[in-house]
């Protein structure tokens, strides 16, 4: 341990498009220089399984497509998340076979609550990190149960009494499920040098807003242990705060997202009923010129986090911002357009009520941030 470690954080990653290593060549030369980067996978991996009835269904992805990440030296996966259940078990079992085969760790999702709940462990420089993942947004027929498969979850209230789903108004995370969150981490804490908490939550295509859960669940994960919260689902970057010393990436927005599942002009009456219920409900409507990612027109506006971990445990927090090219390719921008979106970033936490951060020495485009 005589060298610092940088892990990356990328947020929700959908490739159910052709060439895969297109869309993410645009960010491959940064990550493929870190020790470690992180993700989320938004979608199963698989050409078989039934279509899951309760949410918007996203089609299985090419299991191809996974070789990808690895070549873009991705190396860990949260699951945990409102799609990941939606080719039913097959879907899970085909896209952890997969990923296992790749070498690529995975968190979050397997056939039943009990695994879906065990973090992914990896060393790198003789250190062990480990990953924990749940779904903070239901829909809940997508949880992993004791004899079903599905992910991991802390139950969300919804201000209306009813289940917890996407589309729903989640107010406050249940403090049975939050304990149980924290009873895990506690766990992984002892396995684990650095532990990453990922949390699929949030309000999905609205600017800046955080629900009223969000910083008290994260929270909560820092004081059981955890050392990094990093958020996705919103498909919109969302501010950082520190709690405890601690970074929390309330939403890292779109690490690549690239489908035709979000598209007006499609022939799944679902899938076609939501891309336009979604204009009236988030007040937006998509840029043509992103047919691929079809989501909120500040969701351009990305950012890549990053964690430098020191032997003694000491951690520099920073971020890269990124900017999706026409149809929805991520690539890191040239000046002035990144110190626009590092702008942006500080801009939207304190619209959401995000304590101000300061900002450090940056080495290129890289952003440094530490507590105000």
């Amino acid at each position: 341990m005589s060298r610092p470690i940088d892990i990356l954080f990328l947020g929700d990653i959908i490739l159910d498009v052709p060439d895969p290593d297109h869309w993410l060549s645009g960010i491959a030369e940064v990550t493929r220089g870190a020790d470690l980067v992180i993700g989320h996978l938004e979608v199963p991996h698989t050409l078989r399984g039934e279509e899951l009835e309760g949410d918007v269904p996203a089609p299985g992805a090419e299991p191809a497509h996974l070789a990808a990440l690895a070549r873009a030296n991705i190396g860990m996966l949260s699951m945990a998340g409102n799609h990941i259940a939606d080719c039913g078990a097959i879907g899970i079992a085909d896209t952890n076979a997969e990923l296992d085969r790749l070498g690529i760790a995975h968190a979050g999702a397997d056939a039943d609550l009990s695994r879906a709940r065990r973090p992914a462990i990896v060393a790198r420089d003789g250190r062990r990190i480990a990953l924990l993942s749940y779904n903070c947004v239901g829909p809940e027929i997508s949880w992993a149960a004791e004899s079903r498969a599905g992910s991991a979850y802390v139950r969300v209230r919804a201000a209306d009494g009813g289940p917890s789903r996407p589309q729903a108004d989640l107010v406050e995370a249940d403090p049975a499920s939050v304990a149980q969150m924290q009873a895990d981490i506690a766990a992984a804490r002892q396995e684990a040098d650095i532990l990453v908490v990922a949390l699929h939550k949030g309000i999905t295509h609205r600017p800046a807003a955080l629900a009223p859960y969000e910083r008290p669940l994260a929270h909560a994960a820092i004081e059981a242990g955890a050392d990094v919260v990093v958020g996705h689902h919103a498909h919109i970057t969302r501010g950082i705060e520190f709690h405890r010393g601690r970074p929390i990436f309330h939403g890292l927005g779109n690490g690549c997202v690239v489908t035709h599942a979000l598209t007006p002009a499609q022939d799944h009456p679902a899938r076609a009923e939501w891309a336009e219920r979604r204009k009236t409900m988030f007040g937006f409507e998509p840029d043509p010129a992103y047919p691929l990612a079809p989501f909120h027109p500040e969701a351009v506006n990305g950012l890549i986090g990053r964690c430098r971990i020191h032997p003694g445990g000491r951690i520099e927090t920073g971020f890269l911002p990124i900017w999706f090219a026409p149809p929805g390719r991520p690539v890191i921008p040239e000046e002035p357009k990144g110190a626009a979106i590092a702008d942006y970033i500080d801009r939207i936490g304190i619209l959401a009520g995000l304590p101000p951060l300061a900002r450090g020495r940056s080495a290129g485009s890289w952003v440094e941030i530490v507590e105000a």
